[in-house]
């Protein structure tokens, strides 16, 4: 199922020691591992530091019987379109999310000073609170909206950042602060950015 609350909880851990960072910034790799016993390791690395916590779930942790499972997979059937709609959706809001804090870090960037005016920098840097603030009270918002701000946050960032791309001669080694498409000018896709998958 998409939701955590949703699933069986088979066990859980904790990451920590992460050093501070803006949001969207850490990478967090997570392996999930079945062995032909039927235990399941899961392991996760924090790709900056590589700090890694695991878990060991045998197969009588959290067991359910034949009839449980004939269930939930009842239910996940019944609840296809529903989770497709709720996966979507998430997805929407972490692009939108991901694309407005890393467009902060990128013209707040110490690279880029001095290359970007004042003026289209404060632009930026307006466009991205005004949809965070957005973002903050309208967490459930529908697929759609989420779109439509990101687009209206496209509208002002990518004439300015392919300007300064084009300025700066293609930015040898890509642009900074994590900017969406690696060095490439803008493409103004919803896909721009990070990946970032909320479980809850």
């Amino acid at each position: 199922r998409a939701m955590t609350k949703d699933n069986n909880l088979l066990g859980k851990f904790e990451l920590t020691g992460i050093p501070p960072a803006p949001r969207g910034v850490p990478q967090i790799e997570v392996t999930f591992d079945i062995d032909a016993n039927g235990i399941l390791n899961v392991s996760a690395v924090d790709k900056s530091t590589g700090k890694e916590n695991k878990i060991t779930i045998t197969n009588d942790k959290g067991r359910l019987s034949k009839e449980d499972i004939e269930r939930m997979v009842q239910e996940a059937e019944k609840h296809k379109a529903e989770d497709e709609k709720q996966r979507d959706k998430v997805s929407s809001k972490n692009s939108l999310e991901s694309y407005a804090f890393n467009m902060k870090a990128t013209v707040e960037d110490e690279k880029l000073q001095g290359k970007i005016n004042d003026e289209d920098k404060q632009k930026i840097l307006d466009k991205c609170n005004e949809i965070i603030n957005w973002l903050d009270k309208n967490q459930t918002a529908e697929k759609e909206e989420f779109e439509h701000q990101q687009k209206e946050l496209e509208k002002v960032c990518n004439p300015i950042i392919t300007k300064l791309y084009q300025s700066a001669g293609g930015m040898p080694g890509g642009m900074p602060g994590g900017f969406p498409g690696g060095g490439a000018p803008p493409s103004g896709g919803a896909s721009s950015g990070p990946t970032i998958e909320e479980v809850d």
